[in-house]
This record gives C-alpha cells, structure tokens and sequence, in this order.
C-alpha cells in the first residue's frame, strides 16, 4: 500500500494509490485505514510531505563505507540527533541554500515514519508493529558548518533541509532494498539496506529506550557512501526500491 498526503482544491487529505488514482482515507491514516470508493487522478493533486512529524530522529555513520569516507570510525552504539519539523519539505520542493552556509550535501537515506507510541520497548517486541511504513529521505547537510560546529544542529536544521516522501509504502522488506542517488541524472549513491551497521528494529528499540516515539515521527536510518555537494540549480533524486523517487531542486534565495 501506497499512503500520500495531497492537496487539493486547497484542501489537504491523506490517501491511498490504487494505479493512477488518489483514495481518500476516511479517519486517521495511523488507525485501520478504510478509504472512499470515488478517487482522484494523481495527476491532479499536489504532494506534500507525507507527515508532520513531532521530531526527526536521525541516524548518522550507519553504513560502513559512509563512515569510512567521513573519517569516523565505526560506532559502538547507533549515533543519533534530531531535526526540527520546520526543516521538512515534500516531493518537487524546493531545498533552499542557505545563505549562511558555503557547501550544501545530498544524503539519500531510507527514512521509517513511526505508527503508535513507542516507549522502552523490549527486545521481544515486534517492531513492526509500531512503524506505519517506509519513505525516501534527503538529509541535507551544510557540511562546511558540520565541520565548524563539530556537531550536527546548525548544519541539519536550515528549513527544507528535511525533505521526504514520495509516499509512505507499508509493505516493503526493509531490511533489503536499494537506494540510489542521482544528481542531475548521474548516479552517486548507491547501496543496500543489508549494508546498515545497525538495523531497523534495534534502532527503533534503541531510540525508544531515550525517547518516547509518537505517530508521525520521523527516523532516518543514515546514508551510504558516495555523498557529495549540490549547487543552485541541481536536481537531486533519491531512489528506493518498492517505494518510489524523492525528487528536489536547490535554489538559492535572497536572505
């Protein structure tokens, strides 16, 4: 199942695709999930970001060549931080580059969006119980202040520095799927969630056990080797198997 979030006629609604159609969720998308019999051609719609999560719990130096390349070693336990909500944007958004940085970065990444409340779970429970579906994710990075900072808040947090979607897709195997990112058509990233160093469902106990995980929150799950800048004017595509392509373009704006 395909869940998106769209706009129409300035209305905002949450539905499921049924080939090149639009069913409107009747309720809450993080409930049963029962939809209309009359839909709308996609074609017709505007995408947004599939959630406005609480948070986004992000994971970083999760595949070991990515770690590799960024000078870290590998972690003993998962390396997370958060990002604001103000940071997300959607499919076809615009990603804006700040002014304040020199060197903006794609990272294209597997993202989960949380379904129920998740708090101190135990290494017993099925995780996939508590995750609504999987999504394509773009964790852009001002890595020259990255590199200032020495920690990730400034560098994470720009506005639209968040962007995810297409969709949220409910019946993918997480723990197998390709990735690829393309800048301007060119392939840089490409890697298979059977590469992660610490996967899904230690990470979601993991960040259960610090804090409490509420429906429509965001994790990332990191982003594998091959990163690099994005400049005014690109076209950044992150590709997942089974779920489809995150599409964005940077632009820079006056401030």
């Amino acid at each position: 199942m395909k869940i998106y979030r769209y706009k129409h006629r300035n209305k905002t609604y949450c539905g499921v695709l049924e080939e090149d159609t639009l069913h409107e969720i009747e309720g809450s998308v993080f409930r049963r999930i029962k939809t209309k019999k009359e839909g709308i051609p996609i074609s017709e719609v505007i995408l947004l970001p599939p959630v406005i999560p609480s948070k986004i719990v992000a994971v970083g130096a999760n595949y070991k060549k990515h770690a590799v390349e960024m000078g870290r070693s590998l972690p003993e336990e998962p390396l997370i931080f958060l990002m604001p909500p103000s940071a997300v944007v959607g499919p076809n958004d615009i990603i804006i580059f700040p002014k304040m940085a020199k060197r903006i970065d794609y990272e294209g990444e597997l993202a989960l969006i949380i379904r129920k409340e998740a708090h101190l779970l135990s290494d017993s429970v099925n995780v996939d119980d508590y995750i609504l579906g999987y999504c394509c994710f773009n964790d852009v990075t001002a890595r020259d202040l990255q590199s200032k900072d020495g920690q990730f808040t400034r560098a994470k947090s720009f506005d639209t520095f968040a962007a995810v979607g297409p969709c949220i897709t409910t019946d993918v195997d997480p723990s197998r799927l390709r990735l690829k990112t393309f800048l301007n058509g060119k392939l840089k990233q490409s890697s298979n969630t059977n590469n992660l160093i610490f996967p899904i469902p230690f990470l979601v106990r993991f960040i259960s056990r610090i804090m409490t995980l509420v429906p429509g929150d965001i994790i990332t799950t990191g982003t594998p080797s091959g990163v690099g800048p994005m400049f005014p004017g690109d076209r950044v595509d992150v590709q997942i198997e089974g779920i489809g392509t995150l599409s964005n373009t940077v632009m820079k704006i006056k401030q």
